[in-house]
This record gives structure tokens, C-alpha cells and sequence, in this order.
């Protein structure tokens, strides 16, 4: 790997890290808002006020697509809706923090899917580094829920689809950010996901009576800052790093989401959740600092090999 391309990998990481952030610090936001808005509708707002911004944005990128290219984005928004639609509705029959964790399972599936579908081993590496973050976020996310994983409800099996349906989110968008503008990428899965939500608001939700004025803050935070700057930096990163990267990176939602509720929600911190982001935190070190070492080893090997 060049140095360049290092240094355009690193960028890409932070960037992600960034998102993960923002992630984190949006479920503290969206909890708000959902006391006033019902979630087919908080998702219509919030995914349709998005698209409008990066279509006024990008409106001349947008032009240039073609039929295949539209044909991408509206299959990378239909993983994005699956997604949210199968964890709002999961979240109705099971705990959050059940939820959570199982949510994160796409950790997991993201390399397992990429090596089924590219025919490509991702690396014992990515593996080890998936599994840890995954018991982190256990640790994080299960508190008091830990006999309970055992027993699957409707919630915690709508809960795994939706752990899948982001996974292939993760991956599709990977396959997708070489051959298309990231940003119009991100307008085309953004517009197909307010389109799907208002869909199933009129269907099965009414518009609130009275909304809170705090809620239209807390959806402007997650319009700006979750949706529309995270969605077009995500399809702008994936370009430079590897699925399953990806989603060790932003598992840190995670971390952040729990350090956000207790600085703005006044939430407790426990000893099981701090081991919890200390094992994210050596997932997330392994996946960036393992690879380096190792070629820097194999570098001095050889010059030593060379010398001898």
C-alpha cells in the first residue's frame, strides 16, 4: 500500500469515526423526538427533509445519472429502509438493550456476507476483530438482559433482519461507491427511504396533535448532522476502505450513544459497560494498527533476509 493510499484510508477511517459520533449522539436525539412524533413519521420527516437538501445541493450530479446508476440507489435505500423499518417496529416486542445488541450484529455478518458474495477471505484478522467488538457491545448493551438473549421473541428475530438488511446496506454501498457520485448516491437511497416511510405512515400511523418545540431541534440535529452530512461521508469513505472495516468503525455508535446518555441524559455508567468499550476500542485498534504493524514486520524481515 502506498503511502498516499494510507494516508486516503486513514482520512476515510476518520471520517467514519466522525459518523459513528454523530450516530451516537443521535439516538439521545431521536429518543426525543419520538416523544412527540410516532417513528413512521419521524422517519418521513427526517429522510424527506434530507433528500430535499442534498437534491437543492446536488441537483446537477443527479442529472447525470443513468438508468442503472438510479437503479443502484434505489436498491442501496431499500436495504437503508428495511433496515429502520424492521428495528422501529422490533423495538415494540423486545428491550432497547436487547435490541442493541443484536442490532449489532451486522458487525459480524458484514465479513461473512462479503466472503460469500465476493468468493474473497477477508482475513482471520477481520474475524477476531468482528467477534470482540461483538462481545463488547454485548457487554455495552445487556444490562440485565443477558438471560433473556436466549429467548427470541418476534421483536429480537425482526431485530436480526434488521441487523442483516444494514449489513447488506454496508456492503452495497461498497459496491456501488466505485461506479456512481457518492453524493447522488446518498440522494437516491435517502429519497427512496423518506418515499417507503411516508408509504407506511399514511398506512398505519396519524400525524401527532401537538409536537414539542425541543423535537424540531432534535430533528434538525438528525437531519443535518446523522442523515444528511453521515449518509454522504459513509458513501464517500466506503470508497477507500473495506466493508468489514467499515462496520468495526462504526460500531463506536455504540460507545458514543452510551457516553451521550450519560452526559445529556444523566444515564448510569457500569463496570460491564466501560469492559464493553474497552473491547470495542481493541476492535477498532486491531482493525487500524494491526494491518501496519504486520507489513512494517514483513518490511524488516526482509531487509534483514537481504542483509543475511
Amino acid at each position: 500500500m502506498s503511502l498516499l493510499t494510507r494516508y486516503k484510508v486513514l482520512f476515510a477511517d476518520s471520517a467514519l469515526v466522525l459518523i459513528a459520533l454523530f450516530w451516537g449522539v443521535g439516538f439521545v436525539a431521536m429518543k426525543g423526538a419520538l416523544d412527540s412524533f410516532p417513528p413512521f413519521y419521524l422517519l418521513s420527516v427526517r429522510f424527506t427533509a434530507s433528500f430535499f437538501i442534498l437534491a437543492l445541493l446536488f441537483r446537477k450530479r443527479l442529472e447525470t445519472l443513468t438508468i442503472k446508476q438510479i437503479r443502484s440507489g434505489l436498491l442501496v435505500g431499500v436495504f437503508l429502509f428495511l433496515g429502520f423499518v424492521t428495528q422501529t417496529i422490533g423495538l415494540e416486542y423486545t428491550t432497547a438493550g436487547k435490541q442493541a445488541f443484536i442490532t449489532s450484529t451486522y458487525v459480524v455478518m458484514v465479513p461473512f456476507l462479503s466472503w460469500a458474495i465476493r468468493k474473497i477471505f477477508p482475513g482471520t484478522l477481520t474475524f477476531v476483530s468482528s467477534f470482540i467488538c461483538l462481545v463488547g457491545m454485548g457487554l455495552l448493551s445487556l444490562q440485565g438482559d443477558g438471560e433473556a438473549l436466549l429467548n427470541l421473541n418476534r421483536g429480537d428475530l425482526l431485530t436480526i433482519a434488521c441487523a442483516f438488511f444494514f449489513a447488506c446496506h454496508i456492503l452495497a454501498i461498497e459496491y456501488f461507491a466505485a461506479s456512481i457520485d457518492p453524493l447522488a448516491l446518498t440522494a437516491l437511497q435517502i429519497g427512496t427511504t423518506a418515499v417507503l416511510s411516508i408509504f407506511c405512515a399514511l398506512f398505519f400511523e396519524t400525524w401527532p396533535v401537538a409536537v414539542a418545540p425541543s423535537a424540531w431541534g432534535d430533528i434538525a440535529f438528525t437531519v443535518l448532522l446523522c442523515t444528511v452530512f453521515a449518509l454522504s461521508v459513509q458513501n464517500a469513505a466506503q470508497q477507500f476502505t473495506p466493508s468489514s472495516h467499515a462496520a468495526i468503525l462504526l460500531s463506536l455508535e455504540s460507545v458514543f450513544g452510551a457516553l451521550a446518555g450519560i452526559l445529556l441524559l444523566n444515564e448510569t455508567f457500569t463496570a460491564h459497560m466501560t469492559a464493553g468499550c474497552v473491547l470495542i476500542f481493541i476492535a477498532v485498534l486491531l482493525t487500524e494498527a494491526a494491518p501496519l504493524i504486520f507489513q512494517r514486520f514483513i518490511a524488516a524481515s526482509g531487509k534483514e533476509t537481504a542483509k543475511s
